[in-house]
């Protein structure tokens, strides 16, 4: 059974730090590309980052660059986002996604799997 499990988000002040991990299990993660993709009440998903699974290439959206470091350690089957300086406007539900053909994918359609977000709220 493929899994991906977020966790790591909570509720932080703005300029705080906060680290998600997406957990996989039931795939080749080595061959996977994993997206993290973010969902706020009342917008679109949107994609926040990505990185390949060939040569670890990363990717990210502009609203968070400079300011979220996106990794993987494919010994444990698990990628993560460690987002810094946190603003209000990143509070949403994050979404961890994982593509067999598709290397830095700006849209979930690209992707095979996807789990089942973790909420990250900014106070200001």
């Amino acid at each position: 059974e493929v899994q991906l499990v977020e966790s790591g988000g909570g509720l932080v002040q703005a300029g705080g730090s906060l680290r998600l991990s997406c957990a996989a299990s039931g795939f080749t993660f080595d061959d996977y590309a994993i997206g993290w993709f973010r969902q706020a009440p009342g917008k679109e998903r949107e994609v926040v980052s990505c990185i390949s699974s060939s040569d670890g290439s990363t990717y990210y959206g502009d609203s968070v660059k400079g300011r979220f470091t996106i990794s993987r350690d494919n010994a444990k089957n698990t990628v993560y986002l460690q987002m810094n300086s946190l603003k209000p406007e990143d509070t949403a539900v994050y979404y961890c996604n994982a593509g067999g053909k598709v290397v830095h994918g700006t849209s979930q359609l690209e992707y095979d799997y996807w789990g089942q977000g973790t909420q990250v709220t900014v106070s200001s």
